[in-house]
């Protein structure tokens, strides 16, 4: 899962009029699957066309932009346009449906997944799907909210809790959300997973297609547990990677981060430690995690003043809290470069990576990707957040207590505490649809809890547990094991699932 902060839109990229038919062997939505008052939406034809810069993109990368309600139990209402694209297998006789994906945030773009998947993806299963991608509603090409932030007023942090700052942080986050409610009043209580889910069911409609295979990672392991709870005779092969518990989704989902990154924390302070001739921070791993602390209590003291390669931030402060937020994901992702950074921090303390710049006016994306993440993560489960800011600052204290990395970030207050409810109760995900679940030992930002909790929720499911693993999100990656891209290429060519869970070694 990836809420706003830093880390999360650092790394938010798996990652943007010639009409083609449908091919010849691409099935055809019965009449009796299309709900009649949604008829014009399931029965739309769409204009693909060439989809980017021809030296960027490949020919055969195609878009088109369908329909959709603003709100399904109005569906002669408002509506909104949704940009899709596909990449269409052209090996005869091996097609065996569409493979649509989304990876992740709520905020990631994923219109450009067909063209990413191409290369992530083994050649026997990209023979068997066209690869569908889209921009969810609210975000990128689709209808994009806007809440008019600056720079500093989008900052995708989650901020420490201090008792001094505690005022200004509640102010922060009520004027986000004015700010937002402002702008998107009458859209917002309709960008919501649940409805981006029907989207999908809209989109599987008007390619031909009976059922839907899916990719999810992260925040969109969420959205296709959604979609199988809403659509089950819909669904086919479904692979859920790094998932959050479908059924906690909201605030719980921020305060996991926190309890995923106390045990990393400790797992990458063994690691270390039997490295203590390249690291220098102890040679137990509670003289790592020492280290760790005695240089954050030394920067709360007296912040580092930044030196580095960035003419506009020289001197720019860095305080403890800084560095929890900033090596909290390496812990898990880069634990190597973890120790590397501590231990310059320890001899050098100049050398932390550019901070984020500061003032002047936002970036239009980053402006959209805040947005619709805060319209996902506040909405879908607005029951979830507390009214009461006093509510925020007492957890901030307890959590912190319990869980020193982290835990006053995710327990501190956002803009959720303000914002509209959602136009619908949260979905509770309780299915037999079959999926496979893909899961490290040590991701924090989704922890193996969350994935356990996804796993009981879809009872048809499988699990890939990945021991010792660290990171988040593995298929697809570079570096995933080969016993996971093993057991999830079988699936999605074959649709069968293991007999049984499987664990694999990092």
């Amino acid at each position: 899962m990836r809420p706003v902060h830093k880390a999360s839109l650092a790394a938010a990229a798996l990652l943007a009029t010639l009409c083609v038919p449908v091919s010849q062997g691409a099935p055809t939505a019965a009449a009796s699957d299309r709900p009649s008052d949604l008829a014009r939406y399931y029965d739309q034809h769409p204009a693909w066309h060439r989809c980017g810069s021809p030296d960027r993109y490949p020919a055969s990368y195609q878009c088109a932009t369908v329909t959709v309600p603003l709100d399904y139990a109005h569906p002669r209402g408002r509506t909104l346009a949704l940009k899709i694209s596909r990449l269409r297998t052209s090996v005869p006789g091996k097609r065996h449906g569409v493979l649509l994906s989304n990876p992740g945030g709520p905020g990631d773009l994923a219109l450009d997944d067909p063209v990413a998947m191409q290369d992530a993806l083994a050649k026997s299963v990209r023979d068997r799907y066209d690869l569908v991608g889209f921009d969810p509603r609210g975000l990128g090409a689709s209808s994009p909210l806007r809440c008019g932030l600056t720079q500093d007023e989008a900052s995708p942090d989650l901020y420490p809790y201090r008792a001094a700052t505690f005022a200004k942080d509640t102010a922060r986050a009520r004027d986000t959300a004015a700010r937002c409610i402002a702008r998107e009043r009458a859209r917002l209580p309709y960008i919501t997973t649940r409805n981006t889910a029907r989207d999908m069911d809209v989109i599987r409609a008007v390619l031909g297609e009976k059922k839907l295979s899916y990719l999810g990672w992260s925040y969109g392991t969420y959205l296709g547990a959604v979609y199988t709870q809403l659509f089950p005779g819909h669904s086919d092969r479904i692979v859920l990677d790094s998932a959050v518990d479908p059924n906690r989704f909201g605030r719980h989902t921020n305060l996991a981060m926190a309890t995923g990154a106390e045990p990393a924390f400790r797992e990458w302070s063994r690691l270390i430690a039997r490295r203590d001739h390249a690291y220098h921070l102890g040679d137990t791993p509670a003289k790592v995690r020492a280290a760790f602390w005695q240089q954050v209590a030394r920067a709360n003291r007296t912040p580092i003043r930044y030196r580095g390669t960035d003419e506009a931030h020289q001197g720019a402060a860095v305080t403890g809290d800084d560095i929890r937020d900033w090596l909290r994901a390496d812990f898990s992702n880069a634990p190597y470069q973890a120790a590397r950074e501590l231990a310059d921090l320890r001899t050098s303390p100049t050398t932390r990576p550019d901070p984020a710049p500061t003032g002047g006016k936002a970036d239009p994306a980053d402006d959209n990707a805040i947005a619709l993440n805060l319209a996902i993560m506040c909405g879908d489960n607005s029951a979830s957040w507390p009214r009461n800011p006093v509510r925020y600052r007492l957890d901030a204290i307890r959590d912190k207590a319990r869980n020193p990395l982290y835990g006053d970030f995710t327990a501190n207050i956002t803009p959720c505490a303000f914002w509209p409810k959602g136009s619908e109760a949260a979905t509770r995900v309780d299915n037999w649809v079959g999926a496979l679940l893909v899961q490290n030992q040590w991701d924090s930002q989704t922890p193996l809890s969350e994935g356990l909790a996804m796993h009981r929720a879809l009872r048809g499911s499988r699990m890939v547990r990945v021991q010792d693993g660290r990171g988040h999100v593995i298929y697809g990656m570079p570096d995933a094991p080969a016993c996971v891209t093993r057991t999830v290429n079988a699936y999605l060519i074959t649709g069968r699932l293991p007999a049984r869970d499987v664990t694999c070694r990092s």
